[in-house]
């Protein structure tokens, strides 16, 4: 007869077995894959490189061929269709954005997935919000205007890329992004751009959002809450640019709505560190007099 005290051990061995075959599994389901395979992260990045140049493709076909050829349709419907699904298009690439990062804590990445990330941000949220301000310029503005929105083009681009670079060398406490994150950044210039305001206000707006996003504001990351509210909160962009695109009814009022709100959204943190700082002063003062009066 086998003794009980041996089966024991046979099933605690076994059972160790299957544990580090298990252990061993899930290590290699979440290794980097090798540079020549893409994973589920990396599509969904190229996604999100998509939209942006199809956002690009967008603009310069409805908006700036009509206005240099003057076939417009008189009523502005071309250019409003053409910048609604241009900004679409950069919400569907933040969305992207959103989950490429999401899939590639939960799934294996590829050693590509940083690298395609900077670079599909660069295209989504960088050249083509600095291009839709170099075209508001032309299509909207003098010849005199049009120099100044392509310098406030260039300096949102500049920023994007030192933004992009920052955020690949500087390492940054678990939970915060240091400076406003680049959808963000892309979204508020073209808020900006769609409320059209005074030409020169508008450029110094845009030259603030473009100075955040490489300042040392900390901005914190969309995790858990905050990611379910941000992607809701591009759902309902979506479709207040929908409506507005069609010439529906309040159409113009949501989207003006929207636009405010998302400028109020980008400009929330840094009020929020200037009120930090203010109270650390304000606390300060009262300590030192305080001090002098127990004195």
């Amino acid at each position: 007869m086998t003794d009980p005290e041996t089966l024991v051990g046979i099933g605690d061995s076994e059972e160790t077995e299957l544990r580090r075959r298990r252990w061993a599994r899930d290590r290699e389901l979440r290794a980097p894959r090798s540079p020549q395979t893409l994973s589920t992260a990396d599509f969904l990045t190229l996604g999100n490189a998509v939209c942006g140049f199809l956002a690009i493709y967008s603009i310069t076909t409805n908006m700036l061929i009509p206005h240099i050829n003057g076939t417009g349709d008189g009523t502005g419907g071309m250019v409003r269709h053409g910048a609604a699904t241009a900004v679409t298009l950069l919400l569907l690439g933040a969305m992207c954005d959103l989950f490429d990062g999401l899939v590639a804590r939960k799934l294996r990445s590829s050693a590509l997935g940083a690298e395609l990330d900077n670079l599909a941000d660069l295209i989504s949220f960088g050249i083509a919000p600095a291009y839709f301000v170099a075209v508001w310029g032309i299509v909207g503005g003098s010849g005199s205007n049009q120099g100044l929105s392509a310098f406030i083009a260039l300096t949102v681009l500049l920023s994007v890329v030192l933004r992009l670079a920052r955020f690949s060398a500087v390492k940054m406490r678990p939970g915060v992004f240091q400076g406003m994150p680049c959808p963000m950044g892309a979204m508020t210039v073209i808020a900006i751009v769609l409320l059209d305001p005074p030409f020169l206000a508008g450029l110094l707006a845009i030259f603030g959002v473009a100075y955040l996003m490489v300042s040392k504001v900390e901005y914190p990351k969309p995790q858990g809450l905050l990611a379910t509210a941000t992607l809701a909160w591009i759902v309902v962009s979506i479709g207040c640019l929908a409506a507005w695109a069609a010439g529906l009814p309040g159409g113009d009022v949501l989207m003006h709505i929207g636009a405010v709100a998302q400028i109020a959204l980008a400009a929330m943190a840094p009020l929020l560190v200037i009120r930090r700082k203010v109270g650390q002063k304000v606390g300060d003062v009262r300590a030192r007099r305080a001090e002098s009066r127990g004195c």
